[in-house]
């Protein structure tokens, strides 16, 4: 088979190299071509390299380009896949540093919350701008396939606003399951079947069978009661599934900032979070950990060079989604999977506008999802405080209403939980003037911002969070990786 894929954001290196070498994966699709785009040469460089040392080891006649130029890579592409960061690091750490300053200790910040809602007003004219493009130069019916965060925001905008066929992707039910597989005491995550459904980050197990046996809320607590890691490291998960009666998809981190019972105190935080590493709840911990590990991407660049020649192992594709929908729209082969799309009536007791993401069948005519399905009503109930957030967001990241922003971040759970309407008007006035050179649309808002802050008598503090870990240098990264070689 021969068609083109482009993928947009391809300096996230390592990301990149995946996606790529999971399609090669395919035997079928050996023979296509894959442009890259990145507003950074000096990441299309690294990312050019690496593949192109991978298709040297393999032999594979695949061709890849790389340009800055976006359009040119998107000419004649028949799927685009998506994992930009509009701002990169910079505007990110104004995600977590200012609402610290107003209360607000995220984890992550890239869904919803304070810091998710700015992502996503950076984010969604930039993906408005990717979708007229596609619409001019990609092939006609060309797919867009977006793992870009906010999630449900990007996918929203780009359905409702950009007019383009769109899926979004994430791994976090993989994640999920590969957890309730090694609890139960699986051979193999396969044994796992299941049903799981809600929003991006909010996905509930509403049904699990293991070797079609059907497992039940109490075995499931009992469980991860015993695990000796995950009892430590998912207590606020597990918390959430004592009381809701479902487990769900995210990390303990990130589902600590989707609701307003955790993280609103800082003397509680610590009750319910684990530092054994960031994902488990600790303040910032995501910003930390992509600072590391850029620094150490580029540091160490030689050495993950010279690890990409080696053969191909088809065994070892990665269970992240976007090869395995090219390959049953291509193929026919037919691929199960969980999917971001709109929900219209999919699930029963969400809004029919709400990006959902639920059980889907992928093959020649396209991503088939499973209709009907109702959560439970707890379930149902957190996440229409997060829908009801993304949709004021996408509007005003779509119109540039710096009103309806602050209507919507004063509408976040953990925000509303914290802080003062207020504290909620100046922080986002200071997040826009923080952030207006990827904010074009407010450009006409930020005067008045300005001149708000400079009269203003809202106090803040000088806080780094109930749980801050600092930065690594690359040499005590390199000490912690070599004492956990000696280790095993």
């Amino acid at each position: 088979m021969s068609f083109k894929i482009a993928i947009i954001g391809a300096g996230s290196v390592g990301f990149t190299k995946k996606l790529f070498t999971d399609l090669l994966c395919v035997p079928e699709f050996r023979d296509i071509e894959v442009a890259l785009t990145d507003i950074s040469q000096h990441n299309l460089d690294m990312i050019r390299a690496i593949l192109d040392k991978i298709i040297e080891a393999n032999g594979f006649p695949v061709k890849v380009t790389a340009h800055t130029d976006r359009r040119r890579a998107l000419e004649g592409a028949k799927y685009i896949i998506s994992c930009v960061r509009v701002g990169g690091l910079e505007a990110y750490a104004d995600d977590i540093r200012i609402p610290l300053k107003y209360g607000i200790d995220q984890c992550v910040g890239d869904t919803i919350c304070a810091g998710g809602i700015l992502y996503g007003q950076r984010n969604i004219p930039v993906i408005l701008d990717f979708c007229k493009d596609i619409r001019e130069v990609a092939a006609p019916g060309a797919k867009f396939l977006n793992y870009a965060n906010p999630m449900a925001m990007n996918t929203w905008a780009a359905i409702e606003y950009g007019k383009v066929d769109t899926v979004g992707l994430c791994h976090g039910v993989q994640h999920g399951a590969e957890q309730i597989a090694e609890i139960l005491g699986a051979k193999s995550p396969a044994e796992l079947d299941y049903i799981c459904s809600g929003i991006n980050h909010q996905t509930w197990f509403i049904d699990l069978r293991l070797n079609g046996r059907k497992i039940g809320k109490e075995e499931l607590v009992a469980a991860f009661e015993a695990h000796p890691v995950f009892s430590q490291q998912e207590k606020l998960r597990i918390d959430v599934l004592k009381r809701f009666g479902v487990y769900s998809t995210e990390s303990n981190g990130h589902l600590s900032e989707y609701l307003p019972w955790y993280r609103k105190r800082p003397e509680e935080i610590a009750r319910w979070i684990d530092m054994s590493d960031w994902i488990h709840g600790e303040t910032g911990g995501y910003l930390r950990h992509s600072t590391e590990t850029r620094n150490w991407f580029e540091t160490e660049f030689p050495q993950f060079l010279a690890s990409a020649d080696k053969p191909i192992d088809p065994a070892k594709r990665s269970n992240e989604h976007a090869s395995h929908i090219l390959e049953a729209l291509e193929t026919g082969r037919v691929y199960r999977g969980h999917f971001n799309v709109k929900n219209n009536g999919v699930i029963s007791n969400l809004p029919a506008d709400a990006i959902i993401e639920s059980p889907g069948f992928v093959d020649r005519f396209g991503i088939n999802m499973v209709s009907g399905i109702t959560l439970p009503e707890a379930c149902a109930a957190t996440c229409m405080a997060s829908i009801n957030v993304q949709r004021m967001s996408v509007h005003a990241a779509v119109t540039g209403d710096i009103d309806l922003l602050k209507l919507a971040v004063l509408h976040d759970p953990l925000v509303g939980a914290v802080a003062t309407p207020e504290e909620v008007w100046q922080m986002v006035d200071e997040m826009v003037v923080a952030q207006a050179r990827w904010l074009p649309q407010y450009a006409d808002a930020v005067p008045a911002a300005k001149e708000r802050l400079a009269k203003s008598s809202v106090k803040t503090r000088d806080w780094a969070g109930a749980a801050r870990r600092n930065v690594r240098s690359i040499e005590e990264l390199r000490a912690e990786k070599s004492a956990l070689k000696k280790a095993v």
